[in-house]
């Protein structure tokens, strides 16, 4: 009898275990990657009209709205940080349709709220990219499809033409079929008070933003056309307030990236109204409030164009100028926002191999309010790379 219960034990055992690993498992039909750079960067900046107070986001790279103006020049700041480094893991399944999906999952270190200069330097990691796409299908959060990352130019700077183009990423449902690529993307408004003074985040959106870009890709290069169609909405019922407000905001974008050999032109051209967050890392807002607490939106326009030059297979150089212009309506905003900014770039780079790249960049940029007080940075810039 003994024996019969341990052979019927051992048999059960056997059956569960043949019935375990039987069963599918996802990691043996999943390959894994990790990619990203270690970068540190050196940058001295000089304000005409002021300065950045320590820890500051604009002392670790450029935005064009917080270029001082209205101040008293000071000493230039010296700073130095690696928050550009970032890592990237990505993952490819064999699904048990025989279809695929892939997931990535991406940090780096800027913009986070923690951490100092002043003994350890330490930064948390925040999540730039987080997604999934499955067929035609991506879902999650990455770059807007209103932006066509690939005309973005080789800057030190973190994103170098920042005045005149789309920078944008937020969760989203995306579609694509060739060469067209359609998306609902993630909400939000953000408006001027009437009379000026600040801004007001708004998260009052009841349907998504809607973009869609259609790229024709050659042996030149390509040429991108974009469209975004948004809600604007803002409702407050608190603290004497009565404002439930809607409004559209709409945008155009045409982008290419031209070779010419191993250089390259990039350029982008964007136009709109209500754009607000989409340009110039939000320059000026999509709308300002009327005395009567109706949206009105603002028109905003941007352009950039940079030429990047091979001198030899291991020096290379881009020139870059973006400019950003808003029309506002003063007897709405007043006059201390944004009525425009430009700024202009040349860098020398040098890679001994394809993984390592040191540089040096020199920036020039000015602020200009519609009160015409202005403001303008210099800032000279040195990066090591390694990318893996």
């Amino acid at each position: 009898m003994n024996i019969k219960r341990i052979s019927l034990t051992s048999l059960a055992l056997a059956c569960s275990t043949v019935s375990f690993t039987s069963l599918a498992n996802p990691l043996d039909k999943t390959t894994f990657g990790f990619s990203g750079y270690v970068k540190a960067d050196a940058m001295v900046s000089q304000y005409s009209d002021g300065t950045l107070p320590s820890g500051t986001i604009g002392r670790d790279f450029y935005i064009p709205s917080l270029t001082p103006t209205g101040g008293e020049k000071e000493s230039a700041q010296f700073d130095a940080h690696i928050k550009q480094s970032r890592f990237r893991f990505t993952t490819n399944t064999l699904l048990s349709n025989n279809e695929k999906i892939t997931g990535v999952l991406e940090f780096d270190f800027h913009t986070t709220p923690d951490g100092n200069e002043r003994i350890s330097n330490s930064y948390e990691p925040r999540i730039r990219h987080a997604f999934i796409k499955y067929n035609n299908w991506l879902i999650g959060q990455t770059w807007s499809t209103f932006q066509d990352v690939k005309t973005l130019p080789e800057s030190l700077d973190f994103i170098g033409v920042t005045d005149g183009t789309i920078f944008a990423r937020q969760t989203m449902v995306r579609y694509t079929s060739g060469a067209f690529e359609v998306a609902l993307e993630n909400p939000e408004t953000t408006v001027t008070p009437f009379g000026g003074s600040g801004r007001i985040v708004a998260d009052d959106n009841s349907v998504p933003d809607l973009a869609a870009r259609y790229t024709l890709n050659q042996s030149w290069g390509h040429v991108s056309f974009a469209g975004l169609v948004r809600q604007l909405s803002y409702v407050e019922k608190q603290n004497g307030s009565d404002i439930d407000t809607d409004d559209v905001g709409y945008g155009l974008s045409i982008t290419s990236k031209i070779n010419f050999g191993q250089d390259d032109l990039r350029v982008m051209a964007n136009i709109g109204s209500g754009l607000g967050r989409y340009i110039a890392l939000n320059a000026v807002n999509s709308a300002v409030l009327d005395a009567n607490n109706e949206l009105d939106t603002i028109d905003v326009r941007g352009f950039t164009v940079a030429y990047r030059h091979f001198w030899d297979p291991q020096w290379r150089s881009t020139f870059s100028y973006a400019m950003f212009s808003a029309d506002n309506d003063t007897d709405l905003t007043g006059l201390s926002v944004i009525k425009e900014t430009y700024s202009a770039r040349a860098n020398i780079l040098y890679s001994p191999s394809p993984e390592l790249t040191f540089g040096a960049e020199y920036a020039y940029a000015k602020k200009t309010l519609e009160s015409d007080a202005d403001g303008d940075m210099s800032r000279l810039q040195f990066s090591a790379k390694y990318a893996f």
